[in-house]
């Protein structure tokens, strides 16, 4: 049904006259009328009758009455939803993060998103190194905080900040009473690794840089996670080495130590999908710069 006949119809309804409709509408009789009487055979029905006060009501224009307006209401209120979606004042964003950015960014982002988009409704799903990609592309997540960044062509990637890596071993270890750990010091050293199996290990920077500097630590275990890989070295199962920022939160019992001769980092990237066109994207990326270059 076309809403302009609604709003015609809506307008005679409550001025009672096509005269006066008319100059409220600022169009002149004639086609009102035709408008008037197109809309009633449409619907098949008189939708009005001449009284003694000018034109009422039947029944059936009582019925549509009701409805025309709330239907122009909310055609109303569509319009403007939509215009507040696509520039970006409201809608739903889904931020992915991994564990290892969750305790350095999201206490600061989540405050300066919210600033930044107050009417927008924000969810936050923890992502692993296995499920990152697969949510981008199933659309689980609007935008994902990773470390490092996704390789993936339908994958759009923004560095935002690095990283550099630390060694995270027991606090009884005789290398945390170094300030800086020697890269030879690691020599045969066990070492509790990531990415997961599923990723090529020797694609690695932290494979990367053991080779550029001639170490072999022979890999105790192979986890998915910082927090996993925290917990083995609580339990004095090897050494990790990790982004910095995996300091926070990390339990006690353990320590970190930066790598002497070592000035190796990890990306900290925003990843989405390249089709989206979320005007929510640019926005977020914005605040997570902001966010990043206060680490």
């Amino acid at each position: 049904m076309d809403l302009r006949r609604l709003r015609y119809f809506v307008a005679v309804a409550e001025a009672r006259s096509i005269g006066k409709a008319a100059e409220r509408l600022r169009m002149a009789q004639p086609p009102l009328s035709v408008q008037i009487r197109k809309l009633e055979a449409e619907i098949g029905a008189p939708l009005f009758r001449r009284g003694t006060r000018g034109m009422d009501l039947t029944e059936a224009g009582q019925a549509l009455l009701a409805r025309a307006s709330e239907a122009l209401a909310l055609a109303v209120d569509g319009a403007e939803a939509a215009r507040a979606v696509a520039a970006g004042k409201r809608g739903r964003l889904s931020v992915g993060y991994m564990f290892v950015l969750a305790n350095a960014m999201l206490p600061r982002l989540i405050p300066e998103l919210r600033r930044s988009v107050p009417g927008v409704d924000l969810e936050f799903a923890e992502l692993s190194a296995s499920t990152r990609e697969a949510r981008l592309l199933d659309r689980s997540v609007t935008v994902a905080l990773c470390m490092p960044a996704i390789n993936h062509p339908e994958i759009q990637v923004a560095r935002i900040g690095a990283q550099p890596f630390m060694l995270a071993m027991p606090i009884h270890s005789p290398l945390a009473r170094l300030g800086a750990v020697p890269m030879e010091r690691l020599q045969g050293r066990p070492l509790i690794a990531l990415p997961p199996p599923e990723q090529d290990p020797a694609s690695s920077a932290v494979a990367a840089m053991l080779r550029r500097h001639q170490i072999v630590m022979p890999i105790a275990s192979r986890v998915e996670t910082v927090h996993s890989a925290m917990s083995l070295v609580l339990a004095g199962e090897g050494f990790a080495i990790v982004p910095a920022c995996a300091k926070l939160g990390a339990p006690r019992g353990i320590v970190f130590r930066p790598l002497r001769d070592a000035a190796d980092s990890i990306d900290i990237a925003v990843c989405w999908r390249r089709d989206s066109q979320s005007p929510l994207i640019s926005r977020f990326l914005k605040c997570a710069e902001k966010v990043v270059a206060r680490i």
